[in-house]
This record gives structure tokens, C-alpha cells and sequence, in this order.
């Protein structure tokens, strides 16, 4: 009989003294705090199991340079006969610190074919390895998932199909190395209909899970959930999003299709989001610098936000410098350099420091100058999907910038030609809504657009116009051809299937 068939049905055996050649003696332990919590939903019994953890943890820790054993402090093994007054002291230590204590006959062979963690302790050569009797001390929060597990190593089957009681069951299998009930467990859940509660469990699970082959499809999926759920941010409420746990906010920003307006308007949500929800400074610090800025996309924020971090305190100095500067070199860097760093770089479920989001205002590149008079470079690359989305009547904005101390964007948009007789590309400036009302400026501007076959910019549209707040001026037809041909493969003006837009503008003095 091959017992290390997944299939092989073992129930007939399990706890049945014919079949069995040891004594496993299972001593429930009372749980700090048991009784004491109520858990009204599944996220209530994820902070629960979190704290219980933790006291695990702490009060189990019996050898602090035993760090290799981890599993094997969970089981004493006891003496074949017991000494001389062992009962009494047995009973004594169940009166004090167990609750109550369960004894099962079981099979070796079955478990240890099941589980490595088993196998190691039945063939390691050692004395307690041929001792018939085994203590094994679990917490009881662990006792259901336990039994369960035991029965599924018998029986290749669960009683259980609660989400909270299945996920008990897998991380007891976790715990004891037992792969098919691990991967039972995966399977089960990944059938169930996801929920918010349900997939910020899943996330918070601990990390050795987490890591495992058939966990990894669960946490996908809930990280999918997530950052659906979670995708127009213009439509959750600023209470919803703060009430996120840190699981919660890391699969959230770690989503590229994330619509937001700007990266510099999401960086401010996460500020909000962690002074809500951690009061002390260094600890608001360790957050943002160890776990939530691995996903934000500091590259495609503005000069003046940058600025600003490098400034704040927001994060350590050394941090603040890091993040910064590769910021500004991945602005500084070619459209192909940019292109291979994104091909390199890890899965969103590690780190996506350099992917664009899908921006409600794209990002953009600018080199200003201070004298002889106020004047900057901007530069908006836009995909050829991009274009084509905005036929017949929409719009992509830029990022604001500043100029002068007024804030300006562009704006790209598919639109009628002046004789409404054909839709064509147009391309504009604006002054923001949120200046000074009385506030007026005479801007010389320049728009241009880089064309094959020599690659260069070739100017386009030139002229000056005093701005007043909420004006906008610009070109209909850009590029003077109507939109098909303007969509066209051969069209000269994308390379590679971008779109190079620059707006050289200054301040007339």
C-alpha cells in the first residue's frame, strides 16, 4: 500500500488502536485573552488571530538560540513509562495551565508520508524518535484546525467550509508542513466569492504562507479584488479609504490601473491615510519609508512636489534624498532607458516604483529657467491608445505646472476644425481655476511635436496670449490633417506608437 498517495483514504485508521502504533496526547493550552474577543466579522477574527500570534509568539519562545527548531518546541516528547509521581504532576499542570487534554492513537507512516515536518521527527535517529508517546501543546484558538488537520491526513477531506475555520485549517497545515491539506484549503477559498473582509485577511496572512506555491493564488486574487474595488478613486469616500488597513492600502497603490488625478494628488491621500492611522511621528516614518513607498511612483510626480519631500519631514533625510534623486533621473532619462528600467523592474505585488498609473492627468517632463525672463520647457508624451481614446470629442490633460506663480496645464483633445468640417488633433494651454482672480499674465508660446524620419521636433503652432484665470488658448488641427490620417500606422508623428509633444513657453516681461 502506497501511503503517499494523495488519494489514499486512511479515515478507517484514525484514531483506531489496531491500525496505530503511537499515543499522541494533545494538551489545549488556554489562549490569553479567550473568551474575551468578539468577532463580529472576518476582519474582527483577522486582528484576533494577529494578536494571538503575536502571544504565541512571545510566550513560546523557550530556547532564544534554538532559532532552527521553531516546530519541533511545539511537541515534548515524553518518557516511554512515566517517572514516579508523573500523574500527579500531569494532572496538576492540566489543573493550571491546560484546559483539557486529548489522546489519539495514530499512525506514523500515515503521518509522516503526509507531513515532513512528522517524517523528520519519526526518523531522526534520536532517542525520543522511538519513544511510543508524544505530547503535543497547542493553543486553543488552534484545537478545531487541528483536529481537522489530523483528519485530513487520514482522510484527504474537510468537515469545515467557513472561510475563517478553512483558513484556521491552513495555516495548522502551514504549521505542521502539510502541503495537500495547504493546497485542499487554496482551492476551497479560491471558490468562494471574494469580499472585502475576506481578501484583507487573506493578505494578512503570515508571511511563510503567503510565500507558499498554493497560497500565491489566493493572495493574487485578493490583491485583484482590491485594486478593483479600489480602481476610481474619485468614487470612494475619503472615511472608506481611511478606514484601510496597511494590507489594504499596499495592494491599493501597488495597482498600475489605478485612475486618480495625479501621483501628487494620490501621495496626498497616503499622508492623510497614515497620519490617521499612526499618531506617532517615527512610527508614521517607518510606515511610509519601509512599506507604502515601494509603491508609490515618485517619478512621475511634479518638480514641486519633489521639492517638497526633500524639504518635509516626512520621511527620514536619507530616504527623502533616495527617493528623490531617482526620481529626477528617471525624468532625465531617454523614452528607451525608461523603457528597459520598467521591463526590469519586480511584480506590483513587490514594488512598481516606475510604471505609470492611469493618470486622469498625465504626467509630464519640464526644464524652467529663471532668467533673462520666466520660461519653461514642457514635454507630454501621450500612447497612441491614449489618442485614439479621445476621438470624437474628449480630452487628456496634463499634470499642472507652474509658471510665473500661476499654475497652467495642457491639454490634448480630439476636436472639429475651425471650419467644422473634420475632427482633428488639437493641443492647448490653460491657466488653472484656482489662481488669482484678478491675476493677468502675457505668455509667448511655442508648440511643437518630434516627426520622423529625423526625429526632431518640428514647431507646429506658435503665438502669445494674456491669460486671465480659466483661459485657455491653443490650436484646433495641430497638425494640419484630419483625424484618420493623424491615426494612421504610417503617421510620421508617432515613434514607436508615442506621441512627442513639447510647449515652450515664457512670461512677456
Amino acid at each position: 500500500m502506497d501511503l503517499s498517495l494523495s488519494g489514499g483514504d486512511f479515515r478507517f485508521a484514525f484514531n483506531n488502536v489496531k491500525f496505530s502504533d503511537r499515543l499522541l496526547r494533545i494538551e489545549i493550552t488556554r489562549s490569553s485573552g479567550a473568551g474575551e474577543v468578539s468577532c463580529s466579522s472576518i476582519v474582527d477574527w483577522a486582528k484576533d488571530r494577529k494578536r494571538r500570534r503575536k502571544e504565541d509568539n512571545s510566550c513560546e519562545m523557550r530556547n532564544e538560540n534554538s532559532n532552527k527548531k521553531t516546530h519541533e518546541e511545539a511537541l515534548v516528547m515524553a518518557e516511554q513509562e512515566p517517572k514516579s509521581g508523573g500523574e500527579d504532576h500531569e494532572i496538576e499542570r492540566v489543573t493550571n495551565s491546560v484546559l483539557k487534554v486529548k489522546e489519539l492513537h495514530i499512525s506514523s507512516a500515515i503521518l509522516a508520508a503526509k507531513s515532513p515536518f512528522f517524517f523528520k521527527l519519526f526518523s531522526n535517529g534520536m532517542l525520543e524518535s522511538e519513544q511510543k508517546q508524544l505530547t503535543l501543546k497547542i493553543d486553543a484558538s488552534e484545537e478545531a484546525a487541528v483536529m481537522e488537520l489530523l483528519n485530513f491526513m487520514y482522510s484527504n477531506s474537510l468537515s469545515v467550509t467557513a472561510p475563517s475555520a478553512l483558513l484556521d485549517v491552513l495555516m495548522a497545515a502551514d504549521k505542521f508542513e502539510v502541503a495537500s491539506c495547504m493546497n485542499y484549503c487554496s482551492q476551497l477559498l479560491l471558490k468562494m466569492p471574494m469580499t472585502l473582509d475576506s481578501a484583507l485577511l487573506l493578505l494578512d496572512l503570515p508571511s511563510s504562507l503567503l510565500m507558499a506555491d498554493s497560497v500565491k493564488p489566493l493572495t493574487n486574487a485578493a490583491r485583484q479584488f482590491i485594486a478593483s474595488r479600489y480602481k476610481n478613486m474619485s468614487k470612494i469616500t475619503m472615511e472608506e479609504l481611511m478606514a484601510l488597513p496597511l494590507v489594504g492600502m499596499e495592494a491599493m497603490l501597488a495597482s498600475d490601473g489605478l485612475e486618480i488625478q495625479s501621483e501628487d494628488v494620490l501621495y496626498e491621500v497616503v499622508l492623510k491615510w497614515v497620519k490617521s492611522n499612526y499618531s506617532v511621528f517615527e512610527e508614521r516614518q517607518e510606515i511610509l519609508g519601509s512599506h507604502l513607498a515601494r509603491y508609490i511612483r515618485f517619478p512621475h510626480m511634479t518638480i514641486g512636489r519633489l521639492k517638497h519631500i526633500l524639504s518635509s519631514n516626512e520621511f527620514t533625510p536619507s530616504v527623502a534624498s533616495k527617493l528623490v534623486v531617482e526620481a529626477l533621473f528617471f525624468k532625465t532619462e531617454s523614452l528607451a532607458h525608461q523603457r528597459f528600467l520598467l521591463a526590469n523592474e519586480q511584480p506590483a505585488s513587490t514594488s512598481r516604483r516606475f510604471a505609470k498609473r492611469a493618470y486622469v492627468h498625465r504626467p509630464i517632463k519640464i526644464v524652467e529657467f529663471a532668467a533673462p525672463r520666466p520660461q519653461c520647457i514642457i514635454y507630454l508624451d501621450l500612447q497612441r491608445k491614449e489618442c485614439e481614446s479621445i476621438y470624437p470629442s474628449s480630452r487628456i490633460s496634463s499634470q499642472p505646472f507652474t509658471l510665473g506663480g500661476q499654475g497652467f496645464f495642457l491639454s490634448a483633445q480630439c476636436n472639429m476644425d475651425h471650419l467644422c468640417i473634420i475632427h482633428c488633433f488639437g493641443l492647448f494651454i490653460g491657466m488653472q481655476e484656482n489662481g488669482s482672480a484678478s491675476a493677468t499674465m502675457t505668455v509667448d508660446y511655442e508648440f511643437s511635436v518630434r516627426s520622423k524620419p529625423t526625429m526632431e521636433f518640428v514647431g507646429k503652432f506658435k503665438g502669445n496670449y494674456t491669460f486671465t484665470r480659466g483661459k485657455a488658448v491653443g490650436c484646433r488641427n495641430l497638425l494640419a490633417i484630419p483625424w484618420d490620417i493623424f491615426t494612421a500606422k504610417n503617421c510620421p508623428y508617432f515613434i514607436n506608437d508615442v506621441l512627442h509633444l513639447r510647449a515652450d513657453l515664457s512670461i512677456r516681461l
